[in-house]
């Protein structure tokens, strides 16, 4: 078992999930340790994200004073900080008050060990299922917290600028063109729109805000650094798509056309980075004649005719 599972680990750590399928046994042998052990530690990296969701923004240490209930002040017991089993064999409630413990708790724990996981069986064993763990972690923390204050904190945008110096020697295929125009393709427009949008709603309704806030435009920037631009296509699609439907869901139940859009732009970018590159090379592959250089020149003679 043990030589079948290195085997796997090995052939996992080159090439990840497309070559999967031809491991046979091997694959079982490695999937069966390595996909707990992955989930384990994701939700044990859960429980310190929702540490920094809900410190950082209260301008809280994040490691100076110990877990405590939010209710009653007492300092949560060891036995009570096992990520996700400790909220289910205490029923949801403090040990000390019996007050409710927000299910969020558990939530963000699951959300990110699962993903963990995900990136493991997508990406295989190497460096680079290290760094999209970290940075879909970031996602979570941002996701989460633009939810709760409808902000985003630059010191979290900051650690996915970070993951891109080790991803640029790692992630060999993504050319530092590649990179500059994923963050281009969606950081201008999205910059442009919300400086647009805001004279429109300052003349409207004397607000002084925008449609798109500077917080998304730098997460979809630093993230098109650090994904290349074939991921950031489907990301903004599928984002802005989540948006547009659960705004409107929102502004029905709320009367309040304000939301965070971060939550969403956060699933666009799991997606992105997940299964960007193939969407895009499957959209190229089924629409290859709108890329040959007939159909160019024929579009262009169009709408730049010769006198």
């Amino acid at each position: 078992m043990y030589q079948g599972f290195f085997g796997a680990f090995l052939l996992a750590a080159q090439t990840g999930w497309k070559e999967w399928q031809y491991y046979e046994d091997d694959l079982a042998h490695f999937l069966l340790l390595a996909i707990p052990i992955m989930f384990l530690y994701g939700i044990c990296i859960g429980s310190f994200l929702n540490v920094v969701i809900i410190r950082l923004p209260r301008g809280e240490s994040l490691i100076k004073r110990s877990s405590h209930c939010m209710t009653c002040g007492a300092k949560i017991r060891i036995i009570d900080l096992i990520p996700v089993f400790s909220w289910l064999f205490l029923r949801g409630k403090c040990h000390s008050c019996g007050e409710k413990i927000s299910p969020r708790y558990p939530i963000v724990e699951s959300l990110n060990g699962l993903l963990y996981v995900a990136n493991l069986l997508i990406f295989g064993a190497n460096l680079n299922m290290i760094l999209m763990c970290c940075f879909t972690s970031v996602l979570v923390v941002i996701g989460f917290m633009d939810w709760d204050t409808m902000e985003v904190d630059l010191r979290v945008l900051a650690c996915i600028l970070v993951l891109t110096v080790p991803s640029f020697f790692v992630v060999r295929e993504l050319t530092i063109w590649d990179r500059l125009i994923g963050a281009a393709c969606v950081g201008v427009p999205f910059f442009l729109i919300g400086e647009i949008s805001r004279i429109f709603i300052k003349k409207k309704t004397g607000e002084d805000y925008r449609g798109i806030e500077l917080g998304d435009t730098y997460l979809m920037a630093v993230s098109g650094l650090y994904l290349g631009w074939k991921a950031m296509v489907p990301a903004v699609f599928i984002g802005i798509l989540l948006a547009a439907i659960c705004g409107l869901i929102l502004k029905k139940i709320s009367g309040d056309s304000k939301f965070a859009l971060c939550p969403y732009l956060c699933v666009g970018l799991l997606i992105g980075a997940m299964f960007g590159e193939e969407i895009v090379n499957w959209y190229i592959e089924r629409n290859a004649w709108l890329f040959e250089s007939e159909t160019i020149s024929y579009y262009s003679s169009c709408l730049f005719p010769t006198v």
